[in-house]
């Protein structure tokens, strides 16, 4: 089966689908993050010993790339932006209130290069457009991820939300997939979490996976690699992806 990996730089899903024998290329405006292959162009990917690669470039330029070179994907999955989709920072979709928040115009102090207000709607409203962009390609087989967030709002609701402990992923996220052509994943080995009582002592437990403090929130600390780092694919959950929608 082809199989094409869209906006990957961690290579999980690519060499998953690969080690089960596929023809699979994974593509992004960034490098891989693993040096394991070498970044390959398009003009070189079609060789008959190359059964996987990653390709830099902008996606929609690359599949007509490979359209022309009688490449097409039989399975697509694409992992979009989710900066200006998440519902953690709904906050800043709002206009400025300098009357509440004097000189911030926010309840927090906006960190430099957020966009905020219009500026964010307006990159919200060009994402969702991308996506759309995506949904309308002549793929049969194709799956969209995202986390939870104002996609299901501003393009349509998701076909099943899954969470990586359903697959035996020590995790918690809760994670959209848009499907056509494929069957919504079914749970193989779910893990429970540990219990946690929040708020602390009130006596209430809550469940909590390796990735969340007790408030639920994630652990990963600031860092300049932090979003790269919460977008990789969980490996149990691409291991179900590949034995599901490509067996």
């Amino acid at each position: 089966m082809r199989v094409f990996i869209g906006m990957e730089t961690s290579g999980v899903l690519r060499r998953a689908f690969a080690a089960a024998g596929h023809d699979v290329l994974s593509c992004d405006l960034l490098p891989a993050q693993e040096d394991v292959l070498p970044i390959l162009g398009v003009k070189s990917i079609c060789t008959q010993n190359m059964y996987q690669a990653h390709i830099v470039g902008e996606v929609f330029e690359v599949l007509d790339n490979l359209w022309g070179k009688g490449w097409w994907p039989d399975l697509a999955i694409f992992h979009p932006e989710c900066t200006y989709h998440t519902v953690s920072a709904a906050w800043a979709f709002k206009d400025p209130d300098y009357v509440r928040y004097p000189l911030v115009g926010y309840h927090q102090r906006v960190k430099p290069g957020t966009l905020v207000g219009a500026a964010r709607r307006a990159a919200r409203d060009r994402d969702t457009e991308f996506v759309k962009r995506i949904w309308a390609l002549k793929i049969e087989r194709m799956a969209i991820e995202n986390p939870v967030g104002t996609l299901s709002t501003f393009f349509m609701k998701p076909t099943q939300v899954v969470q990586p402990w359903w697959f035996g992923d020590d995790a918690s996220k809760g994670t959209c997939l848009w499907l056509r052509g494929l069957m919504p994943l079914r749970p193989t080995t779910p893990i429970a979490g540990r219990m946690e009582e929040w708020p602390r002592g009130s006596g209430i437990m809550k469940e909590r996976w390796s990735n969340q403090t007790p408030s639920g929130q994630n652990k990963l600390t600031p860092s300049d690699d932090r979003w790269a780092r919460r977008s990789d694919t969980f490996p149990n959950f691409g291991a179900a992806m590949v034995q599901q929608w490509a067996a």
